[in-house]
C-alpha cells in the first residue's frame, strides 16, 4: 500500500493577506501546506479522503490519472469544497465517481453541489455515485476500510483504517469505545493543529498523548497551522517514531 500526503495544512489560523511570520515566508517547502487530503493506492484501486478546496492542485500535482473513489471524514467546506472536480475524471474515466459519505456528509454535499443531484442536470456538471457509510466496516472493490468514529469538538468525524495504517484528522477526542481500532498499527496519521489548546482540534501534546497511548510503529502529524512552526524546528522536538507530515510525503506500507 502507499499512502501519499496531498495536503498536511489547514484554513484555521491562516491570515487572509500577506503573512511576513517566518512560516508563511519559508523557504522550505515542507512548510507550503495546502489542504488536508491523502490518496491511498492498494490493491488496484486509488481512493482519495476528502478534497477540500485544493484537490484540482493536488491531483494536478500528484499527477494523479486514475481515481476510483472518494471516501469523506465530515462536512466542513475544507473538506468538501473540491468535489465539483472529480468531473474531470468523469470525462477521462466515462463513468460516475463513487463517493463513501455519512448521511450527515451526504447531505452538505446535496446542499452545496445541488445541481450534481438536479433530475435534470445541465451538461457537464460532476456525475456521482453515493454510497452511504456508518460506523461498520465496508469496502471498497478489494479495499476494507474500517471507519473510526471520533469527535470534532460537537461534531461527529470518521477516521479511517486500512489494514495497519490509520487516518484521523479534525479530532480533538477518541471515545474509549473506538481505541481497540487503532492497536498494532504501521502508521497513524493523527491531526495536532498547534501548541495552544483549540476547542475543536488535538493540540501537539494532546496529539502526541494520544499517540503514545496507541504506540503505532510511526507516527505522522497532519492539519497543522503555521502556528506550530517550521518543519525544520519542530520535527526535531518529536519523539523518534513521530514525524511532521509534508505535501507530496509518500509512505509505502505492508
Amino acid at each position: 500500500m502507499k499512502v501519499t500526503i496531498l495536503g498536511s495544512g489547514t484554513s484555521q489560523g491562516v491570515p487572509l493577506i500577506t503573512c511576513s511570520c517566518k512560516v508563511c515566508s519559508s523557504a522550505d517547502p515542507r512548510d507550503n501546506r495546502l489542504r488536508c487530503s491523502v490518496l491511498i493506492e492498494h490493491l488496484g484501486q486509488n481512493i482519495v479522503i476528502d478534497t477540500g478546496p485544493d484537490f484540482r492542485q493536488q491531483m494536478l500535482r500528484a499527477k494523479v490519472k486514475k481515481l476510483d473513489a472518494v471516501v469523506y471524514t465530515h462536512s466542513h467546506k475544507d473538506h468538501i469544497a473540491g468535489m465539483d472536480d472529480v468531473r474531470a475524471f468523469n470525462y477521462s474515466q466515462k463513468r460516475d465517481m463513487d463517493i463513501y459519505a455519512s448521511p450527515e456528509v451526504e447531505e452538505a454535499l446535496k446542499r452545496e453541489f445541488f445541481y450534481v443531484f438536479m433530475t435534470e442536470k445541465y451538461p457537464g456538471v460532476p456525475s456521482v455515485k453515493l454510497h452511504a457509510i456508518e460506523n461498520k466496516a465496508f469496502q471498497i472493490e478489494d479495499v476494507p476500510l474500517l471507519p473510526i468514529a471520533v469527535w470534532h469538538h460537537k461534531m461527529p468525524v470518521y477516521g479511517f483504517r486500512i489494514g495497519n495504517f490509520a487516518y484521523i484528522t479534525d479530532a480533538n477526542r477518541i471515545p474509549a469505545e473506538e481505541m481497540h481500532k487503532l492497536e498494532h498499527l504501521d502508521v497513524l496519521i493523527l491531526n495536532a493543529l498547534r501548541k495552544e489548546t483549540h476547542i475543536s482540534h488535538f493540540n501537539l501534546e494532546e496529539a502526541l498523548a494520544i499517540i503514545h497511548k496507541i504506540k503505532p510503529k510511526k507516527a505522522y502529524l497532519t492539519h497543522i497551522s503555521h502556528q506550530l512552526g517550521l518543519h525544520a524546528e519542530e520535527e526535531t522536538l518529536l519523539p523518534k517514531n513521530v514525524f511532521l507530515a509534508y505535501d507530496g510525503l509518500e509512505l509505502q506500507l505492508p
